[in-house]
């Protein structure tokens, strides 16, 4: 027997009853549905590995279009789940059309047995082998984070902790001090790493949206819902959600977020529907939310349901040699990203990375070294390609001009390709549409 669960989605209650029975067998559960309106809801309510899905679902419409829909719509949602196309009409177009379009496999009806066990185990099976973890001794050693720093192996031992438990987590730390990448490896490490981390940026929801965003909408429940959408809570059942910069959330809307994490559930806008919620919680904040409790700004009942353990991610300035190992690391990506293989770091330029306090902490540090590999005109970057203040004193978050490196940046990058905008794309990491509109804003 498989230990996965099934999700078998067909007009055709016939069709239901004798795979249920074919493949009961096979799976430790197998959930169906006659109504592929209900997909959405079975698949945040319920661990789901594996969906077989029927093209059509209409009387006397057989182009496959229903079934595209509804597959495009579970990857929305569950990007990595496979899902099983099944029709009766052996359509060799349509079938690549599926296929094109993220379906795992394709099945005729009528099928063969054997032909439809064979087919789902194998998908199954492959799935696993995409979300193992590896079994070695580095298993549990984090592989995004860097540093050896005592700050950053207490952090390390922290994080290996707190992974394999449900407990809300509160990080917390100055900006650029990598708070994300800490809730991915949560995340990575813990027992929901079968489905990807769903993030939000708290403080780029308005208030208007904040409903739809989170808990989602049902056709027609204002002007511009003109089709049923889940939110961020449906999306991230049996995972792990992200609330970045929750400290920005205006108060009004502190009391709706707290009532869906106290009640396990949500309610889409315009229905009555009450909706479990299966989710571990990672919230991210740079603000002093006990202050703010103080000044009124935050709700303390919201604080203690958030941070069942806090995490306080060290600044950079506190951890010594990690700017070193951080720099390599940037460097050795960037000189791969815009082939300057011949590049080194100089060791005056190491000195000042060290003596330079790094308000922006990490991010700072990585949009620097980008910046030196692109603009050095060398084969070594040297203290002066480095814009920081070497002082230990200033802590000024004003001491580079964000956009003036950046044009500075681009234009140096169209320079070395001749004028080539596509190329100079690329490089860059944007859509070639993107650098038409940075250059109409620095250089018009």
């Amino acid at each position: 027997m498989i230990s996965d669960t099934l999700l078998l989605v067909d007009d055709n209650e016939d069709v239901l009853n004798t795979l249920e029975l074919l493949l009961c067998d096979e799976f430790k559960e197998i959930l169906t549905t006659n109504r592929p309106d209900n997909i959405l809801s079975l698949l945040s309510s319920h661990r789901v590995d594996a969906v077989v899905l029927d093209m059509n679902f209409s009387s006397g419409i057989n182009t496959g279009n229903e079934g595209l829909y509804w597959l495009k719509r579970i990857h929305e949602i569950k990007p990595e789940l496979p899902v099983i196309m099944l029709t009766a009409y052996g359509n060799v177009e349509l079938a690549v059309t599926a296929l094109k379009n993220g379906a795992a496999d394709f099945i005729l009806k009528p099928w063969e047995n054997q032909k439809m066990i064979e087919t789902l185990r194998s998908v199954c099976q492959t799935q696993r082998k995409k979300t193992e973890k590896p079994q070695n001794s580095s298993a549990h050693k984090p592989e995004t984070i860097i540093g050896t720093s005592s700050a950053m192996q207490k952090l390390f031992r922290m994080v290996h902790r707190v992974a394999a438990t449900d407990a809300n987590i509160l990080l917390t730390g100055e900006n650029g001090t990598g708070k994300e990448v800490i809730a991915k490896e949560i995340h990575r490490l813990s027992s929901r790493n079968h489905h990807p981390m769903v993030g939000v940026d708290m403080g780029a929801v308005s208030e208007t949206l904040f409903e739809s965003e989170l808990f989602g909408h049902e056709k027609g429940a204002f002007t511009d819902a003109k089709e049923c959408r889940i939110g961020k809570f449906e999306a991230a059942c049996g995972s792990s959600l992200f609330l970045d910069e929750i400290g920005n959330l205006p108060l009004p809307l502190q009391s709706k977020l707290l009532a869906a994490l106290q009640n396990r559930e949500i309610v889409r806008i315009g229905s009555n529907k009450k909706i479990p919620i299966d989710i571990r919680l990672i919230s991210a904040t740079n603000k002093n939310l006990r202050n703010m409790i103080g000044e009124g700004t935050f709700r303390e009942d919201l604080l203690y349901r958030i941070n069942t353990i806090q995490i306080e991610i060290p600044p950079l300035r506190e951890r010594g040699g990690d700017i070193l190992l951080l720099a390599d690391f940037f460097f050795n990506r960037y000189t791969a990203k815009y082939n300057r293989p011949e590049l080194r770091l100089d060791e005056r330029a190491k000195e000042k990375l060290l003596a330079y306090p790094w308000p922006g902490n990490v991010r700072e540090l990585q949009h620097n070294i980008e910046r030196a590999v692109i603009l050095c005109e060398q084969d070594t970057v040297k203290a002066d390609d480095l814009i920081v203040q070497n002082t230990r004193t200033s802590f000024s978050t004003n001491t580079t001009n964000l956009e003036q490196i950046e044009r500075q940046v681009i234009e140096t990058t169209i320079a070395r390709n001749n004028g080539n905008l596509s190329v100079s794309a690329e490089q860059l990491g944007i859509s070639r549409q993107t650098l038409y509109n940075k250059l109409k804003r620095y250089f018009s």
